[in-house]
């Protein structure tokens, strides 16, 4: 439970986790990783293929509780992902220890998100924009937005607002800032 954390700042909290899950690889595995809007991580260097996800869901109400779900894929053999995805190993990870790495993305994750709720979730307070920003991959470039009920919206990524939501311009111009939307990171506007 993110106690002290206002209500607003929680959507910081997946990006958090990508943050956290970032770091170890690049520790741990030696492998350079960027981060998709808003948590999943990506490996393969401009193949850009999605080596973890993250899900957050929020349960209970009075302070709310945060659940963190982490997949990371380490030891799949690349003949046997589906397209767009890939592993640690399959990307000649430096380790593909699972509890080596498990043990340290808990200590991480702990560590991060103690500093953010010391920081009452203020994402500036404990360099968390910062660091999201320089490790996004989504940020400056061309995406597609899939929002439900309405036609794709082709854009280019822009930022993160204090929220955590990203803040992309649209072909015509338009600054949007969305949340919860699918983002699909495209090579050239169609």
């Amino acid at each position: 439970r993110p106690t002290g954390v206002p209500v607003e700042r929680l959507g910081w909290l997946p990006l958090l986790a990508g943050l956290s899950v970032r770091r170890v690889v690049r520790e741990l595995a030696g492998l350079p990783a960027a981060l998709k809007w808003p948590n999943d991580l990506l490996l393969g260097g401009d193949d850009q293929l999605k080596c973890a996800g993250i899900l957050t869901e929020l349960a209970g109400s009075r302070p709310p509780a945060v659940v963190v779900g982490i997949g990371l894929n380490v030891t799949t053999a690349a003949d046997e992902l589906p397209k767009g995805a890939t592993s640690l190993l399959a990307q000649g990870s430096g380790c593909t220890d699972r509890d080596v790495l498990l043990v340290a993305l808990l200590r991480r994750l702990c560590a991060d998100e103690a500093a953010w709720r010391a920081a009452t979730g203020e994402p500036t307070a404990v360099d968390l924009r910062e660091d999201y920003r320089a490790g996004c991959a989504t940020l400056g470039s061309p995406v597609r937005l899939e929002l439900p009920g309405e036609a794709p919206i082709h854009a280019t990524a822009e930022d993160v607002d204090d929220s955590g939501r990203l803040v992309v311009r649209t072909s015509a111009g338009i600054q949007r800032t969305v949340a919860a939307v699918d983002v699909v990171h495209v090579r050239h506007f169609h």
